[in-house]
């Protein structure tokens, strides 16, 4: 691996330690006179149960197959391993910290799983030992220098190594598991969870923790087990910023990175699983933070997973890793929800069933209980056990809104669609690139605007980011001056300066606000979006750049083939079966469609054929378009270069693509747009022919607002104080108002920018009472006009706070 021998792996001092005797599984009953005084037996059975599977029939459908499948791949690595002087395996090179530990955690489960043909199978467990010691004399030993990533050498490795240890009992002789539990000590060494920082925060802490604990079952070391279970405190309280979680339902990792999707599924996959091993234990997890573990799933998790799968816009750098990603890390969500839900109490027990049954009904590109076969028995036979439950009804989709003003994300639900917003602030990055991947993502953070209507849960699953052009991101407003792969601080460390990233929201309803700086750009933006029952209202204002390149705002870009019409006279165009969008301003839309090809050396779509879309003003009814490669009615596109065929893992996908072109180095351009998710081409038509329906207040660096009538809906942004219609505020913030026809209205408020002392908000409209407060309410004065002063909001991580008031 990267050109180092075996020397530079491994410098080896003696290994004397002689350690504990773990019995196997075969031998190990709670009627032996050990099993009655050693608290470690159980921990191990119930190590074994909780993560290689238990509560199914090994002999029926799909467990029979799937464990003949894993007892047959074991044997594969038993008879092809060749102990030599470098790798165990002759296809692996050398050192493989990744595909050694794995393969032999695969042949001690083949050992210790019924139903696999090598059930107790003394020989096998002898190659797992061999292979074990091997390895760890090799590679993985005290004295041995860290190469390459940390997380091999202190988590990844030593989970497998340790895992494949204890399933294999007694078979792992005093001498080489004294010698494993000694490298284990030297790469996390005791001082590694002393400090809750760096690397050792969050998901991080508790993988580490459970590789601890796995060393101490494996040694039967108390102290070891308690250190484990003690470390793990730090990642339960709210945090206010860095890693963990937030009070608004953000998980953040790498300090800048909201990242439920990965790393939050990898923490509470952990943690389900030390919850669930350590119940009843010595060691059981009492620390009564842990409620906030509790808490995330349906505060922190919920909200990002729409019908089982994990939106993208919370999984960092992994968002490319392969197609169907974002499924598979809503299946990890579910899984982990689901074992956790053995820890939790009752009430929340039967809704988490609910809500996962919910998801996996609804999830029909990627059936969760038929994938779950090739990721987790034991998760399979949890989700087999709710679906086939009567008892447990199946959720549906909760509608509403949901800001996540911490992580600068949010999550909007209507009738029969969802939407997901992507922005970057000073505390949160444009995006997140590192070990080679997610190097093209650099303006996901631009306001990048994903939906999904009925039937299209695919819709970024299926190779978009591999196809996708990276510079026309759908929602975003961005330069199109050219970036290098990987460009900006790895990591998640690109954040901009603009503070004023957030938004209002009564649950319902939400206005959110981004204050844009560009990427490795002089572009700056004031962005709006307003989201309502089954519309986005979409402004942009004060756009302005000197890059000496075009700046554009993409409207959409749509992985699909499906028709497209537009009508720009009567201000609207509609997509087939996706929805529609209306342009009640005149500003010129452009329009391609074009073919894609990427793969996994062509990340984010390098290679392409394109064609226009509509010309300007026409109505027709989208189909193929004239010859590949030239430009669409927007002018030159930059990213268009040599067609190619690709090889035989490179994909090719349709895209039918909307902007703005807001020209060369902009001054103060604009936008208004309203995008209609799941609408038909008639609904689409009548909107466009409304304009009344949302009015557009302003449109300006200084404010953004709508009113929406027929919703009883008046939302501004306020980047600066000031008036907008019967609306005033004393200071930078957002308000959303809304009159709920009952005689009473709310007015919800926040302070994005975070740093607001004191807030004054007037609403010129007659107003008996306040109904009900807010603790930070400091004075209301009723009337002919309405004026509420909020006392120091800075302290809310830009939450929002409702006031209900009685209309005169």
């Amino acid at each position: 691996m990267n050109g180092h021998s075996r020397r530079s792996f491994l410098r080896l001092g003696g290994v004397t330690t002689a350690g504990a005797l773990i019995p196997a599984y075969a031998a190990d009953t709670e009627t032996t006179p050990r099993a009655s005084i050693d608290p470690f037996v159980p921990l191990r059975h119930r190590w074994r149960d909780v993560t290689a599977g238990s509560g199914f029939d090994a002999t029926a459908e799909p467990y029979r197959i799937r464990l003949a499948r894993l007892g047959a791949r074991a044997a594969g690595y038993r008879d092809a391993m060749a102990a030599a002087d470098a790798s165990l395996w002759p296809d692996l090179a050398f050192p493989s910290l990744g595909a050694t530990p794995a393969r032999l955690r695969t042949m001690a489960r083949a050992y210790a799983l019924p139903g696999t043909g090598l059930t107790g199978d003394a020989n096998l467990a002898a190659a797992v030992a061999d292979g074990l010691d091997h390895y760890r004399r090799r590679v993985y030993a005290a004295g041995a220098d860290e190469v390459g990533n940390w997380w091999y050498w202190r988590i990844g490795t030593p989970k497998n190594l340790l895992d494949a240890a204890l399933l294999i009992g007694p078979h792992l002789t005093d001498r080489q598991s004294a010698a494993l539990r000694e490298a284990v000590d030297h790469f996390l060494p005791e001082c590694r969870l002393d400090d809750y920082s760096g690397t050792s925060t969050g998901a991080n802490r508790v993988d580490l923790c459970v590789v601890t604990l796995l060393r101490a079952v494996l040694g039967s070391d108390p102290a070891k087990a308690a250190l484990a279970v003690s470390a793990l405190s730090p990642v339960f309280p709210y945090v206010s910023e860095g890693d963990g979680f937030y009070r608004d339902g953000s998980f953040v990792q790498h300090t800048t990175v909201p990242y439920q999707g990965t790393y939050g599924a990898s923490l509470l996959s952990g943690l389900a699983t030390l919850f669930a091993v350590l119940r009843g234990s010595p060691w059981e997890i009492t620390d009564p933070n842990r409620q906030v573990v509790f808490d995330s799933v349906e505060r922190t998790f919920a909200p990002i997973v729409h019908d089982g799968f994990c939106m993208d816009l919370v999984s960092g750098r992994a968002i490319g890793r392969q197609p169907y990603g974002d499924h598979e890390r809503g299946r990890a969500i579910a899984s982990a929800i689901l074992l956790l839900g053995e820890t939790a109490s009752a009430a929340e027990r039967s809704r988490w069933q609910g809500m996962v049954k919910g998801w996996a009904l609804r999830n029909t590109h990627r059936p969760m209980l038929e994938a779950a076969e090739n990721d987790d028995l034991g998760f399979h036979a949890r989700l087999a056990a709710v679906l086939d439950d009567d008892a447990v009804p199946a959720a549906d989709e909760p509608a509403g809104h949901r800001l996540l003003a911490m992580s600068a994300r949010a999550a909007h639900r209507g009738p029969g669609w969802c939407a997901g917003l992507s922005m970057a602030s000073h505390r949160i990055g444009h995006y997140e690139h590192g070990n080679g991947e997610n190097l093209r993502g650099w303006h996901t953070g631009s306001g990048m605007l994903y939906w999904w209507a009925d039937g299209h849960g695919d819709q970024y699953s299926d190779s978009f980011w591999t196809t996708v052009d990276p510079y026309r991101l759908p929602g975003t407003t961005v330069s199109t001056r050219r970036l290098a792969d990987g460009a900006g601080e790895a990591w998640g460390d690109t954040c901009p300066p603009g503070r004023w990233v957030g938004g209002a929201t009564d649950g319902v309803h939400a206005t959110v606000g981004q204050h844009l700086n560009g990427f490795e750009s002089t572009l700056e933006a004031f962005k709006s979006w307003f989201f309502l029952d089954d519309a986005v209202v979409c402004l942009g204002a004060g756009i302005t750049g000197e890059d000496g390149v075009p700046v554009e705002t993409v409207v959409d870009n749509r992985r699909t083939d499906a028709l497209l019409t537009v009508d720009e006279g009567k201000g609207w165009a509609h997509l087939e079966g996706h929805g529609g969008y209306v342009l009640p301003c005149g500003t010129r839309l452009r329009t391609l469609r074009e073919e894609r090809t990427g793969g996994p050396d062509l990340a984010l779509g390098e290679v392409r054929t394109g064609s226009p879309a509509p010309a300007l003003g026409e109505v027709r009814i989208g189909g193929p378009a004239p010859a590949a490669g030239k430009e669409g009615a927007g002018g030159p596109n930059p990213t268009l270069g040599e067609v190619r065929t690709g090889g035989p893992d490179q994909v090719t996908r349709s895209y039918v693509t909307l902007w703005f072109d807001h020209g060369v180095d902009p001054v103060s351009a604009g936008y208004v747009y309203l995008l209609l998710p799941g609408a038909s081409l008639a609904e689409t038509r009548a909107r466009a022919a409304d304009p009344g329906w949302a009015r557009v207040l302003v449109n300006t660096a200084r404010q953004q607002g709508v009113r929406v009538p027929s919703l009883g809906i008046t939302a501004v942004t306020f980047w600066n104080d000031g008036t907008v219609d019967d609306l005033a505020a004393s200071a930078p913030c957002a308000v959303l108002v809304r009159e709920r026809g009952d005689g009473t209205a709310t007015l919800t408020v926040s302070d994005p920018r975070r740093d607001l002392s004191e807030l004054t908000v007037t609403w010129s409209r007659p107003v008996t009472e306040v109904v009900h407060g807010h603790p930070l309410l400091a004075s209301a004065t009723t009337g002919v006009r309405l004026t509420l002063t909020f006392g120091r909001l800075a302290g809310r991580g830009g939450a929002s706070n409702t006031v209900t008031v009685r209309l005169g």
